[in-house]
């Protein structure tokens, strides 16, 4: 009996959690009937289903049909192609004179006009950027009808002093999946159970985006479209408010910022954390008249710069997290209660509207906050010891390109140096770039090339060192005086891609493997059929131009084992679409090094790659190497769950990858035909859990420590429970960088120039240094700690450690990396490890015995 009350419980009629706006909104509240209300469009009212990413569109375009307060448009497209739309919202005489606004709003930034007293604050509303964090999104509905058909002297004010920028989506296309997956496991009657399918998605979650990425970290990075297409909006307005509604786990209740003191970016000013603390005032005004329950200035922190939260506040803004408790589908039972769906909407319609009365109360200081933040940024630059930072340009012409192009999309200018350079010993050539910290973007400038080791409070919810040039492989060095710098007029900017001469008809063509792209070019031409070797050594060709060299890594495309025709049309395309040297030579006998047909010019083929995925795999480092394999080698991996494997015939595939994940979960027939599969000839990589994983069944011949054995060096004599957080937070390594030795020689570092490579590191495990000769790609150096946080007891273990292993196994390879090559998809340096391994995993031979 009791069993079956309890069932009865956890059941509830949908339709008696069906909320009409009186629920959502305050009775005094009055609206113009000739608004379409969410229920007059959806066909249900809010809340009582989730809302599909089509569904909001269509509104938020009504609304903008039939309010003269609003203008939408279209910012951008996401990976499947789902509109980004912006709501442009204000009184209906400011908005036919929007773009003066925003001009007079940008001028004052830049010392002009500095009177605020009559210029409207800029709030910037974002929902839902993790797609099954879905109330925010759906209470976009209603935030952005009260805005479209509110009546009465409040929204009036409002609208007077604010234009209001409203995201109602930030992750379209994890929003539409995570709809799919809430609607599709709900009944008539709603179970409330935490562990019904409706609150247990399965893998890969609708958090992320098309290519699993967390696009709450991609602000600064700027891998994706839909972050792109938002950077270039918020800097065409530089909002003084910018909100970002989140949810978190259902047993916790609501919160929203400060956040930990200790945990801000020091870069940020003081007067933002007074701003933040002032809004926030009004968020608990307003969830105390409701009587829900909130927290403030724990948890979260205010220190990575990549985040919604946070971007804003190194752009002269305020950035302000909430997170509401979440209810996953529709109904679900929680420590504090029931959590319904419309409960954890009305939270974020009331802390939207608290925001509101914030930037009205609190124009001017905002106001003279973000003007006061840009003007002096100059003085603020002649404060320091050092002038800029010089990059250094090397042959990798696509990957500088990369790089600059994300720091022009963040505003800052860079200037090509038009004389050598050199800096505390370090030449620059004229292919080198000067970032000069007298700039309008002062503190991102810093922010970005910081390499800061120390902090107040060394936890981090996030990462503690993003230092991009590091990220890109690239040398830089702080320029501590103007004396001898030349740098061009203009900033850098965009260029069309070089042209290129039609190949003349010749014995052989050649290019080198320098170039970010050359990957993606290589496997473009092998999947149309041309025929390629790699030189294992280096040689110098005879070319109609003269004698050429060429490094390690070439690629070699001799005319004489050529079967199509129209191979030289395809060489001629790719030179076009990638903007890659092709270089004819005129004989196979070279001035110098192997001839052409030497056995060292090794057979190159086109990868077939299964990506293992699925439960226990990491969907955000599995979804990293689709998208780097995707968008820069041109290769679709077959991606597979662990479950699928027992079915799959092997032989299919050329390489298996194996990303940061625990695959014990694999049967033993699984296993076996693995390693059966690597003994004839196949290539496996694996990282992190992935190269734990060959480790534990002996396909990589390497011992490693896990994190419990790290752990186990600090000192706990004499801790006391307050103590433990310190601790954790000492213990771990919270994302930041290191430096690698790099064996240059080794076909999976071609392309690399100098013998130290930086990696991102993010986890204590760690892989030892073999004691075999020739296997040890990547080694930690003495002093590996190039960036972000981590304890000296961790330093001094990472010292020395393994960061790739490389072995052959029967007629196969094996290759173990310690790190994440293409964390975020931002770490350009790295990532070349991975595409060398997809292409000449066959080029090399060794014992790792």
């Amino acid at each position: 009996m009791r069993l079956i009350i309890t069932i009865l419980t956890m059941l509830v009629s949908f339709s008696a959690l069906a909320k009409p706006l009186s629920y959502y909104f305050e009775e005094d509240v009055k609206f113009d009937p000739l608004i379409p209300t969410p229920q007059e469009v959806l066909g249900y009212e809010v809340g009582e289903w989730h809302v599909r990413h089509d569904q909001l569109v269509q509104y938020m375009q009504i609304l903008a049909d039939k309010s003269e307060r609003i203008n939408i448009e279209v910012i951008g497209r996401t990976h499947e192609q789902r509109p980004l739309v912006m709501l442009t919202i204000t009184a209906p005489d400011k908005l036919g004179q929007v773009e003066q606004i925003r001009k007079a709003h940008l001028a004052r930034l830049s010392g002009g006009n500095t009177d605020s007293s009559k210029q409207p604050a800029v709030v910037w509303m974002g929902y839902s950027v993790h797609g099954n964090e879905s109330s925010g999104s759906n209470a976009s509905l209603l935030v952005a009808y009260y805005l479209a058909a509110a009546q009465g002297p409040e929204i009036d004010t409002l609208l007077n002093n604010t234009v209001i920028l409203l995201d109602p989506s930030l992750n379209p296309d994890g929003l539409a999946r995570f709809a799919n997956w809430a609607n599709s496991n709900r009944g008539m009657n709603l179970s409330s159970d935490p562990e019904t399918r409706e609150h247990r998605e399965s893998w890969p979650s609708s958090r992320t985006n098309h290519y699993l990425f967390d696009l709450n970290r991609d602000w600064l990075l700027l891998q994706h479209p839909e972050s792109r297409a938002r950077i270039a909006q918020f800097h065409h307005w530089k909002p003084n408010i910018l909100t970002d509604f989140h949810e978190m786990g259902p047993n916790s209740t609501f919160f929203f910022q400060p956040g930990i003191s200790t945990r801000k970016h020091p870069i940020t000013p003081e007067e933002n954390v007074t701003l933040t603390k002032a809004i926030a005032n009004y968020h608990a005004k307003t969830l105390d008249e409701h009587n829900a329950l909130y927290f403030t200035e724990e948890s979260f922190d205010d220190f990575y710069y990549g985040k919604g939260s946070t971007y804003p506040d190194v752009n002269g803004g305020v950035g302000i997290l909430f997170e509401q408790a979440s209810s996953r589908g529709h109904l679900q039972e929680t420590i504090n209660g029931p959590l319904s769906f419309p409960f954890t909407i009305k939270n974020q319609l009331l802390t939207s509207l608290s925001t509101f009365q914030a930037a009205i109360d609190n124009r001017q200081d905002l106001l003279d906050y973000q003007a006061e933040f840009y003007t002096k940024a100059t003085d603020l630059a002649g404060d320091e010891d050092f002038k800029g930072y010089v990059v250094k340009g090397g042959a990798d012409n696509s990957r500088m390109a990369y790089f600059l192009d994300v720091l022009k999309q963040h505003q800052i200018n860079a200037y090509l140096l038009e004389e050598p350079l050199k800096v505390n010993g370090q030449s620059f050539s004229e292919k080198s770039y000067y970032v000069p910290l007298a700039q309008p973007q002062f503190r991102l400038v810093k922010a970005i090339f910081s390499e800061q080791q120390r902090f107040v409070d060394n936890t981090f919810y996030d990462v503690s060192g993003w230092t991009l040039a590091h990220a890109f492989n690239l040398e830089f060095a702080k320029v501590s005086s103007n004396w001898g710098l030349n740098i061009a007029k203009m900033p850098w900017q965009k260029t069309v891609k070089s042209s290129f001469a039609a190949l003349p008809q010749s014995y052989a063509y050649a290019f080198k493997w320098d170039d970010y792209l050359a990957p993606k070019m290589l496997n473009n031409l092998l999947k149309q059929g041309v025929q390629a070797r790699v030189a294992l050594s280096s040689l110098t060709a005879k070319t109609p131009a003269g004698e050429v060299a060429f490094e390690p890594g070439s690629i070699l495309l001799p005319a004489g084992i050529q079967t199509d025709p129209n191979w030289v049309r395809y060489l001629n395309q790719a030179q076009t679409d990638f903007g890659i040297e092709i270089v004819p030579i005129s004989s196979g006998l070279t001035v110098k090094g192997a001839d052409l047909g030497s056995r060292s010019m090794a057979v190159v083929k086109a990868p077939k790659v299964l990506l293992i995925g699925g439960e226990g795999t990491s969907q955000y480092e599995l979804g990293e190497v689709w998208y780097y394999l995707d968008r820069f080698v041109d290769i679709a991996p077959s991606i597979i769950e662990m479950e699928r494997l027992d079915n799959i015939n092997l032989d299919k595939y050329s390489h298996i990858v194996l990303a940061h994940g625990n695959y014990n979960r694999l049967d033993d027939a699984t296993k076996i035909a693995i390693k059966a599969w690597v003994r004839k000839g196949g290539v496996i990589w694996g990282h992190k859990g992935g190269a734990k994983f060959l480790a534990d069944q002996q396909l990589l011949k390497a011992n490693y420590l896990s994190r419990r054995d790290v752990a186990s060096a600090f000192d706990t004599k004499g801790l006391t429970y307050a103590d433990k957080d310190d601790l954790a937070g000492r213990q771990r390594i919270a994302g930041a960088i290191f430096n690698t030795h790099v064996d240059l020689s080794h076909p999976l570092t071609f392309s690399l120039e100098r013998n130290t490579l930086p990696v991102f590191k993010n986890s204590t495990w760690l892989l030892e240094k073999s004691e075999a000769p020739f296997v040890n790609v990547l080694t930690y150096t003495d002093t590996p700690l190039l960036a972000g946080f981590t304890d000296d007891v961790n330093v001094e273990q990472v010292a020395g450690a393994a960061g790739l292993i490389a072995h052959s196994y029967g007629k196969g390879s094996v290759i173990g990396m310690t790190d994440n090559p293409v964390f975020r998809g931002y770490w350009y340096g790295t990532s070349r490890l991975l595409s060398n391994a997809l292409l000449f995993g066959h080029a090399f031979s060794a014992s790792g015995d």
